[in-house]
């Protein structure tokens, strides 16, 4: 992600600020001013990170996204909550569906649209 970010303001040298996706119950979410900038932290490339939704939670980033119509990830759909690495990565257990299997007995899950809890967005990650 570091080099990405230098490869841009490399080639866009005129940014100073970047938008970013950060909320604030991700994680270091909660070491972030509550203005709703910051600049990047040492070790990274300098231009102040913008968090417009910073104080938005999970089941806010979900309605905002359904109401629009914004493509996502069909992922999210088969019960993903928190997208890391392909080994890492499983559907969240929060949103099993027990007792209703698949016709070949795999596990069903509902869409990441249903989890209501911040604090469970992240338990189909591998830490």
């Amino acid at each position: 992600m570091k080099e990405a970010f230098a490869q841009y303001l490399a080639r866009n040298s005129g940014v100073e600020a970047i938008f970013v996706g950060t909320r604030r119950t991700d994680p270091h979410g909660g070491m972030l001013s509550g203005e709703g900038f910051d600049v990047t932290d040492g070790g990274w490339p300098r231009f102040m990170r913008v968090h417009p939704v910073i104080e938005w939670h999970y089941v806010e980033v979900w309605a905002f996204l359904r109401h629009l119509k914004i493509p996502y990830c069909e992922l999210y759909d088969q019960g993903y909550t928190s997208l890391g690495g392909t080994n890492d990565t499983h559907p969240n257990p929060a949103l099993r569906v027990e007792g209703e299997e698949g016709p070949n007995r795999e596990v069903k899950y509902r869409p990441a649209y249903e989890l209501e809890e911040d604090r469970e967005e992240r338990l189909g990650r591998d830490w």
